[in-house]
C-alpha cells in the first residue's frame, strides 16, 4: 500500500478556527510522513511528534532540531487595499489553495539567543515580508556565501541548512524544484526583482495578479510533485 496523503486537504477544516501550523492533526502528520526521509548523505532524518515543547522532533548524531511548520504563501488578505484588486471568490480560492500541503514548510522552530526564529523574521522583515519566493532567494543566497535580508537568521540556524549540503540538496529534499530555474542557480521570483529594494507587497491589480497566478501555479505543481513522491509503506 502507499502512503496517503490528500493534496487538495484544507488544513483550516481541522484546525477549528485555529492556526493551522499548531493545530492541525493532519497538517503535522503530513509532514512526518514527508519528509521523514533520507537526507543527501545518506542519513535519515527520522522525525517524531512526541517530544515534549516540539512539533517535530529529530535527535540524533546529526544534531538535535525541533522543527515548526510555517505556511508559506500569504495572500495578503488582511491588507485593505488588497481587496481592490481582487473579488472575494478569487481570495477566498487562493487561501484554500494556501492552507494545502503545496504551501507548508517545517522549519527550526526554536529561538537561538531570544532572537527571531526563521518564521518570525519571514514575517517581520520589510524586504521579504513572508513571500516564500523571496525567502527561498535568501536561502539561495546562504547556500552560496552571500548577503540577503535574513542573511543573520539563517546563519543562526546553519546546522539545520548544513543538512542538505547544498541548494540543490535542500530544493530536492523539499520538492520545491517548481520554484527555481533547472540549473538551481536561480529563484523564480514573482514580478520585478531590484535585489529587495522593491516593496513585496504588491502595489497594484496587475502585480497581484502576477503574485496570485504564480502562486497558484507552484502550489498546484508543489501538490503533484508531492503526490507523485509517495513510496510504499508496509
Amino acid at each position: 500500500m502507499r502512503a496517503k496523503i490528500d493534496i487538495g486537504f484544507d488544513f483550516r477544516r481541522d484546525a477549528k478556527g485555529r492556526d493551522p501550523d499548531a493545530h492541525s492533526k493532519t497538517l503535522r502528520s503530513y509532514h512526518r510522513m514527508l519528509w521523514s526521509k533520507p537526507l543527501p548523505d545518506g542519513h535519515v532524518l527520522d522525525l517524531d511528534d512526541t517530544t515534549p515543547g516540539s512539533y517535530l522532533h529529530h535527535r540524533s548524531s546529526l544534531g538535535d532540531f525541533s522543527l515548526a511548520s510555517d505556511t508559506v504563501v500569504p495572500s495578503f488578505e488582511f491588507l485593505p487595499h488588497i481587496h481592490d484588486y481582487v473579488s472575494e471568490a478569487e481570495l477566498q480560492a487562493f487561501n484554500t489553495i494556501g492552507y494545502t500541503i503545496g504551501a507548508m514548510m517545517v522549519f527550526p522552530g526554536k529561538q537561538v539567543d531570544g532572537k527571531w526564529t526563521i518564521n518570525q523574521a519571514r514575517g517581520c522583515t520589510r524586504q521579504v515580508r513572508d513571500r516564500f519566493d523571496l525567502t527561498l532567494e535568501c536561502i539561495r543566497r546562504h547556500y552560496a556565501g552571500g548577503r540577503s535580508p535574513l542573511a543573520d537568521v539563517l546563519l543562526r540556524y546553519g546546522d539545520f541548512f548544513a543538512l542538505f549540503k547544498s541548494f540543490r540538496g535542500y530544493v530536492e529534499f523539499f520538492l520545491l524544484e517548481d520554484l527555481v530555474a533547472p540549473d538551481f542557480a536561480a529563484v523564480h521570483i514573482s514580478g520585478l526583482f531590484d535585489d529587495f529594494a522593491r516593496s513585496p507587497i504588491p502595489g497594484s491589480a496587475e502585480e497581484y495578479s502576477a503574485y496570485k497566478n504564480a502562486s497558484i501555479a507552484f502550489i498546484e505543481a508543489r501538490n503533484r510533485r508531492i503526490q507523485s513522491s509517495l513510496t510504499p509503506v508496509a
